[in-house]
């Protein structure tokens, strides 16, 4: 299991608004050289959401076309706990590694005010191995930060 952190200098409410939006989610979730376009968003116990992460940077784009990757790939996430603005869980469906039966994989994501705006703690099941446990950690961080930067006006 992993937890990550990240002080966001704003309310929980707009945090909340940013993870659970369509327009929200748009502006942050990528990692850096991707795009991502949802094109399903339930937020709800039991509801869901799907969206599509495409590789627009060039060097991105290399890098996947060098490794025989798609250059857009289709997520999927079933949210398990909501509770606005401060908790949210969603499964998400690992069915893009080679060789490796599909299965949920658990994110917890917990909204905390503080003086300082929100405290965000994602907590992370682990992969089925580290190297996928690491690319998923820097994956997760790298979104942190663009949550951070967007945010912050940056």
């Amino acid at each position: 299991m992993t937890t990550l952190t990240r002080q966001i200098p704003t309310t929980p409410e707009h945090v909340w608004e940013l993870w659970t939006t369509a327009a929200g989610i748009a502006r942050w979730w990528a990692p850096d050289g991707f795009r991502t376009d949802v094109t399903r968003i339930d937020v709800r116990e039991g509801g869901e959401l799907d969206y599509t992460m495409t590789a627009v940077d060039p060097a991105q784009v290399a890098f996947m076309e060098e490794h025989g990757l798609p250059l857009t790939t289709t997520s999927h996430k079933r949210f398990t706990e909501v509770a606005a603005p401060a908790r949210i869980d969603y499964l998400s469906l690992i069915d893009f590694v080679p060789g490796v039966e599909p299965y949920d994989h658990l994110t917890t994501v917990e909204l905390t005010a503080t003086d300082g705006g929100t405290l965000v703690t994602m907590t992370m099941d682990d992969l089925h191995d580290a190297e996928w446990t690491g690319r998923l950690v820097a994956g997760r961080e790298n979104e942190l930060d663009n949550l951070l930067a967007l945010a912050s006006g940056a």
